[in-house]
């Protein structure tokens, strides 16, 4: 049952979609304003399951800002957004060029978010990454 500051599943869905959309729109055209757009103030970032969380916009958009200085060519797409009351999760696929060396690089990963119903309050990522571009199997 939802309350007046509660949105709807369908409502959720809707926002989880426009805050990926963006995280990912910004990502790939590095610009960490639009990212850092999705968050809400006092935010919480996990990039890796080991890595250590960042917390509020200003540590999130400084982290960020790297991005455009290291990747080239990226692209951040998102899969099917999955939603539960204030928490959405997805796939992502980014692959980018390393600006140092030129070396592509294709990374794998989902991620999950809890929301406040309009911006995301902490983002958890799991993901893999290969440098030179996605492996090939052997046979």
């Amino acid at each position: 049952m939802s309350d007046a500051t509660t949105p709807d599943a369908s409502a959720m869905r809707d926002v989880a979609r426009q805050l990926v959309d963006q995280l990912a729109d910004g990502w790939s055209k590095g610009r960490p304003d639009l990212m850092v757009g999705v968050f809400a103030d006092d935010a919480v970032f996990v990039e890796t399951p080991f890595s250590a969380p960042i917390s509020g916009t200003d540590a999130i958009r400084q982290w960020a800002g790297d991005i455009p200085y290291y990747q080239s060519e990226a692209a951040f797409t998102v899969g099917e957004v999955f939603v539960a009351g204030p928490w959405f999760s997805t796939e992502f696929k980014l692959v980018f060029r390393r600006r140092t060396t030129g070396e592509w690089v294709d990374a794998r990963g989902a991620l999950f978010a809890e929301t406040d119903g309009s911006k995301i309050t902490e983002l958890r990522m799991y993901w893999h990454r290969w440098n030179g571009g996605r492996e090939t199997s052997r046979a």
